[in-house]
């Protein structure tokens, strides 16, 4: 599946598609508000109120507007039957909890905090609330949040214990915001992103692996979360990456993970060009191997027995094949080439895949919602109800290069305890 090149860029918090818009008509001497609200899994049709109930209903961004709907209540009976232990809810709170960092910069922007600001219905009806914002020091934006657990509002709820499979914390990293507060610095980081393929030298990626050090080294890996969406998808699985590096395997949750960069075409053309010399080189003489093949089998072996009784380090990737800044993700390792036409690039990424197991990432890829690049690449769809996922099973080569320096003989170093 080939995607053409493009800048990962995200559009502004919330759902474009299902904002509610606002019109003002009058009814007799009485004025009164209809809110029509539009797409899948946030409610359809009209809705007519009094102008009194206006600013209840009011805001598109207000999580009972456009978040998600038949939320379980919150009660006791969390403590026996947990709604996290469902995967489909999980992935619905984790987008949820990024649209909330959305909101949080809205809402810095607007000047408003946490009793008029929109960011807190986002997280309180989950009993979560916010311990940390990460602020970008270059121009004051707020880039990501920690969320911990609120036991003070579970008990509330008479919730005595936090329920089987909720984390004690979750990092949410949010995407590119088309604002100009902070647009010129989250642009900065897409483009970094689009030459290097890589966020590290950005002070976002300082501060959000800072941040997961800390939740790791107070709750324990096995407690913490990482969740982002495009451009904070892209840093999510980057400090992840560096975590499980030393052996510390973080749960992690990316939407709309970036795919597309000029480093990809680049290296597509190394490949192309690695496999002409392959050609050449095979009508050349042969020299005398170091290693016998028996010894090379062994060695090989080896490393697959000693690495597959470690512990994997498996993200979730959520993509929509209509987005063409994830989309790559779906592109199977070696669509068209033999074993023996494979470059040694592609027998490498073969060779950590076979390593680690069958699978080295949870892919979960949706042809059948919004088709419209803009929706396709949103959050919404993300908490919607009738989102179909599917599992994508085989090998993908993004996946494989990205994670290969993981699970790689060389790069695997003994598990560390948090």
């Amino acid at each position: 599946m080939a995607c053409a090149a493009a800048m990962p860029i995200d559009l502004s918090p919330a759902p474009t598609a299902s904002a509610a818009e606002l019109k003002a008509v009058e009814e007799g001497e009485e004025e009164v508000v209809v809110v029509e609200v539009e797409g899948g899994g946030c409610g359809g049709g009209a809705v007519v109120v009094a102008a009194a109930d206006a600013e209840a209903e009011g805001h598109p961004y207000d999580f009972h507007v456009s978040g998600p709907r038949n939320l379980p209540p919150p009660n006791w009976k969390e403590i026996i039957r947990s709604s996290w232990k469902d995967p489909n809810y999980k992935r619905m709170v984790m987008a949820c909890f990024i649209q909330a960092v959305y909101l949080l910069e809205l809402d810095r922007q607007d000047q408003k905090g946490e009793e008029d600001g929109l960011a807190p219905k986002w997280w309180k009806p989950f009993k979560y609330k916010v311990t940390q914002t990460l602020v970008d020091e270059r121009d004051g934006s707020i880039y990501g949040a920690v969320l911990e657990w609120d036991r003070s509002s579970a008990l509330s709820d008479f919730i005595l214990i936090r329920p089987s499979g909720a984390p004690r914390a979750v990092l949410a990293l949010r995407g590119t915001l088309l604002q100009k507060p902070t647009m010129k610095r989250d642009l900065q980081d897409d483009l970094r992103f689009l030459v290097w393929e890589s966020l590290k030298g950005s002070v976002r990626y300082v501060g959000a692996l800072a941040a997961l050090k800390t939740a790791v080294e107070k709750f324990g890996s096995a407690n913490v979360c990482v969740t982002g969406h495009s451009l904070g998808a892209g840093f999510a699985l980057q400090v992840c990456k560096e975590l499980a590096k030393q052996g510390v395997y973080v749960e992690c949750h990316l939407f709309n993970p970036p795919s597309v960069s000029l480093a990809m075409g680049v290296r597509s053309m190394s490949e192309k060009a690695s496999y002409l010399w392959k050609k050449v080189k095979a009508s050349l003489p042969m020299k005398e191997e170091a290693t016998t093949p028996l010894e090379s089998a062994k060695e090989e072996a080896s490393d697959k027995k000693r690495l597959r009784t470690e512990k994997k380090w498996v993200p979730h990737l959520y993509v929509n094949n209509s987005d063409y800044i994830c989309c790559y993700y779906n592109a199977p390792s070696c669509p068209s080439t033999t074993a023996d036409d494979a470059s040694d690039e592609q027998q490498q990424q073969h060779k950590a895949s076979e390593i680690a197991g069958d699978v080295v990432a949870k892919l979960f890829v949706t042809s059948k919602g919004p088709q419209k690049f803009l929706e396709a690449h949103g959050l919404q769809q993300w908490w919607s109800d009738g989102m179909e996922l599917q599992l994508a099973l085989y090998d993908s080569k993004l996946i494989n290069r990205q994670l290969k320096s993981i699970y790689t003989a060389a790069a695997v170093p003994s598990p560390v305890k948090s």
